[in-house]
């Protein structure tokens, strides 16, 4: 009879335990010969050598599946045990899968064109309205890298520009003070890992979230590093930002140009980049459209009731100055 420890890393232990044990109780039932404890993140298990190297092969298995779904039921579970394909790895086109085990998937045409930019080129532009879904199929493109260790780490990064509002000064450290300006980004992160093991990658640094001042004198290589809301960037930041790019590194670069918070006499380091690198082998440019809006039906009104008065100003301003 011998002993052995399995340690549970890269997911939250819970999600193997299953709700109540249940998860761990079937293992129980599948392997009588063996004694099993799990603490923590420790699987303590004694009893036949056969059987234990058994044991812990499913484990890794389990470790896997739960790594690249967020999620394990009991009857997945048994599929694995039994050396059965899990009915999730028919669905295609799926980049990662959300903590409820939803699938995320690129959803329009353009969204597609997005990802596969991602993959032909070290460098995306991803230019579109608000909720066309450039931000978040960015943030799971990088999600999806990180967990099959194309990766080392994910940087994400934005200006810290308000919208139109003057907030004054923000109370408590320098992470409450960003935080705000960085919750969207948080937003996509928790929609696709786990909490605590998303707490863990930010502890690690594994996972980095900070304003695009700090990028200075930085070189960002085996990561994936996405800029967001590039419109409100000056043509320094962005310059700055984009030779921070190291080895083994993917960059994407999003922005809305209807949505430019500078000041007027500022002009956009996007609007310029696009003009400027457009010709550029290695560089993918995606534009997406109000037709790639995903989220309430009424944003897509919105915009283009928007773009509508955007049209008619031009139209007369084009008219006042012919006269």
């Amino acid at each position: 009879m011998i002993e052995k420890h399995i340690l549970i890393e890269d997911i939250d232990p819970l999600l193997l335990y299953g709700v109540n044990n249940a998860n761990m109780q079937m293992l129980k039932a599948l392997y009588p010969k063996l004694r099993i404890v799990a603490r923590g993140n420790v699987i303590h298990v004694m009893g036949d050598e056969l059987e234990m190297c058994a044991f812990e092969e499913i484990v890794q298995k389990l470790q896997k599946h739960i790594s690249k779904y967020n999620s394990l039921t009991e009857e997945e579970l048994l599929h694995i045990a039994r050396g059965e394909r899990s009915e999730r790895e028919g669905v295609e086109g799926v980049i990662v899968y959300s903590v409820t085990g939803r699938p995320i998937c690129a959803r329009t045409t353009n969204q597609q064109a997005l990802v596969k930019a991602y993959q032909e080129n070290d460098l995306v532009f991803a230019v579109g309205p608000a909720g066309s879904g450039k931000t978040y199929t960015s943030i799971a493109l990088a999600v999806r890298a990180l967990k099959n260790k194309e990766i080392r780490r994910i940087v994400l990064s934005r200006p810290a520009v308000e919208a139109g509002e003057k907030l004054g000064f923000l109370p408590g450290d320098m992470k409450e003070k960003i935080d705000p300006y960085l919750q969207p980004l948080y937003d996509a992160l928790e929609d696709m890992i786990p909490t605590q093991r998303l707490r863990e990658m930010m502890e690690q640094n594994i996972i980095q979230i900070a304003p695009i001042a700090f990028m200075r004198g930085r070189t960002l290589s085996d990561a994936v590093v996405i800029l967001d809301e590039a419109q409100n960037t000056t043509s320094a930041q962005l310059k700055m930002f984009l030779t921070r790019m190291g080895m083994n590194t993917k960059m994407i670069v999003t922005g809305d140009t209807t949505q430019i918070d500078l000041p007027h006499s500022v002009r956009s380091g996007l609007i310029e980049a696009l003009g400027l690198l457009k010709d550029i082998k290695g560089i993918g440019f995606i534009e997406l459209t109000k037709k790639d809006i995903v989220r309430h039906k009424l944003v897509t009104r919105i915009v283009e009731a928007y773009e509508s008065q955007k049209n008619i100003q031009q139209e007369q301003d084009e008219s006042l100055n012919k006269n």
